[in-house]
């Protein structure tokens, strides 16, 4: 079954703001929440706010409520919250009945161990843990009726490209079978694996727009092929370059402490924050102290720089000045 897609122009769009409460929001998040936001204020978008606290082991109770202070203190603002995700997981479990009548999921028990051991030759698409078409028991593929939600459940890929139409970085092809291979969709604490959690949400909650770091844009890939089995729409796509530091990899603590909480608590005002924001995203020569109204005023995606953005120590010094 092929998913519609969001194409009509007349409807209403929406967008989210998604923050996961596994940790604080830092300067890498600030920037892809702000130019959401400013995206759907231009647009004339809905906003959802939606906290997304599934990895249950990961979830620290009080990044809840310190993400919707952090974004409030940047002066953003939403149309509507969505309750905790995790307390309305009766459609993914409807989600994972309808997979398993479609016969796109199995059963694993195979731990990370197990499952690196039997990779091949690492291929350039998606690196990192792959699970193998050879490790999929006999029965995969048959039609599984009402799937044992306390058991791991995999997605059975198959041997196409998804196609993904991006609203920044335009068109990307994606084998995921090459990529990441059976990924998981259901796991044994008996919930909703981030893909099909935040596929079946979005859909539900009549989400049109979504924009994210580009590190989620394999993950765009694997939503779509779960959409087209469940016949849900394909939202628009908008990923956006990250924040990293000087040795290239993603923003984190090991680049000074960057969190937005922190830079709050000492005395860093918000205007300082957003400043860097807008010369990070192009709308200015340099960071100038602005508000999040002087933010919106010059947001342009078009002045957006497609190449991922290096947080330098100068940066933090101007913070803290």
């Amino acid at each position: 079954m092929h998913a519609p897609t969001r194409d009509d122009a007349s409807q209403p769009r929406t967008t989210r703001f998604a923050p996961s409460p596994t940790g604080a929001l830092h300067l890498g998040n600030a920037r892809t929440f702000l130019i959401n936001w400013a995206l759907a204020r231009k647009s004339a978008w809905s906003i959802l706010l939606r906290i997304e606290d599934i990895d249950h082991p990961r979830v620290k109770p009080d990044t809840v409520e310190q993400a919707r202070t952090d974004l409030t203190w940047l002066g953003l603002d939403w149309d509507s919250e969505a309750p905790l995700q995790s307390t309305e997981l009766a459609p993914c479990h409807q989600a994972l009945n309808d997979l398993g009548r479609a016969g796109r999921i199995f059963p694993c028990s195979l731990s990370r161990r197990e499952i690196a051991a039997a990779q091949s030759a690492p291929h350039d698409s998606d690196p990192g843990l792959r699970y193998e078409a050879s490790l999929r028991p006999p029965h995969a593929g048959e039609q599984i009726v009402n799937p044992d939600p306390s058991l791991t459940w995999r997605f059975l890929v198959d041997n196409t490209t998804q196609l993904v139409e991006d609203r920044f970085f335009g068109k990307h092809r994606f084998h995921i079978a090459d990529g990441v291979g059976d990924f998981p969709v259901w796991t044994a604490t008996g919930g909703p694996a981030y893909q099909l959690a935040v596929t079946v949400d979005d859909a539900r909650q009549g989400i049109t727009d979504v924009v994210r770091a580009s590190d989620l844009l394999p993950s765009a890939a694997r939503q779509q092929a779960i959409q087209h089995v469940l016949g849900l729409p394909t939202p628009h796509w908008w990923h956006l370059p990250l924040v990293r530091g000087k040795d290239g990899r993603r923003l984190a603590k090991r680049h000074g402490d960057t969190r937005l909480s922190q830079l709050r608590e000492t005395g860093v005002p918000a205007c300082r924050v957003i400043g860097l924001m807008a010369y990070w995203c192009g709308l200015c020569p340099e960071p100038t102290e602005l508000n999040s109204s002087d933010f919106l005023a010059s947001f342009d995606i078009n002045l957006l720089p497609q190449e991922d953005i290096t947080f330098i120590p100068e940066h933090l010094a101007w913070l803290n000045a």
